[in-house]
């Protein structure tokens, strides 16, 4: 059975190929505490549907190239909108 994962698109800057951040909680075998573990996927999407900040589904299929071998399944939940930071912080406040 394929391994399923969902996250959020980090990068769509390649042709056909998005990086997704899978955030996830683990317990430490020992401490018994809990901590956040990100982890970045190399993901095949052949019609370039998702953008940064989406929220999206990917299983995984056979090695597509060196890195990638998962495939954009569905796309769970679009991003609304996107922040820019400010670059000088000193012409806001004058």
């Amino acid at each position: 059975m394929a391994k399923t994962l969902t996250g959020i698109v980090t990068s769509d800057v390649r042709d056909k190929t998005i990086t997704v951040t899978v955030t996830s909680r683990e317990t430490h075998p020992i401490y018994k505490k809990q901590y956040t573990v990100n982890r970045k996927y190399q993901a095949h999407d052949p019609k370039n549907e998702a953008h940064v900040g989406d929220k999206v589904q990917i299983s995984e299929i056979r090695p597509v190239s060196k890195t990638k071998a998962f495939q954009l399944t569905n796309i769970e939940l679009r991003a609304v909108g996107s922040v820019e930071l400010k670059d000088d912080v000193s012409e806001v406040e004058a």
